[in-house]
């Protein structure tokens, strides 16, 4: 995948922090910042299905009300 710049500005002290987390793990700033995205946005992701996951479960009477079983035969064909 090709790479593009991102240029940031933070305060020294989160600028010595980055670089010595990365020197632990290793790995460049560049890397340790990228894998910090990444594992913030897959933790949204999460966020949101087991936020989708609760609203499913606090409305599952109505939603099992509206297209339940006992509706088979109302929808249209080619419909789920």
């Amino acid at each position: 995948m090709p790479k593009t710049q991102l240029n940031v500005r933070v305060d020294e002290a989160t600028a010595e922090a980055a670089r010595q987390r990365a020197l632990q793990r290793g790995m460049s700033v560049n890397r340790y910042i990228e894998e910090l995205v990444k594992q913030d946005a897959g933790e949204v992701g999460h966020t949101f299905v087991e936020a989708a996951a609760d609203f499913m479960k606090q409305y599952e009477s109505v939603f099992a009300e509206e297209f339940g079983p006992e509706r088979e035969g109302t929808r249209r064909e080619g419909t789920r």
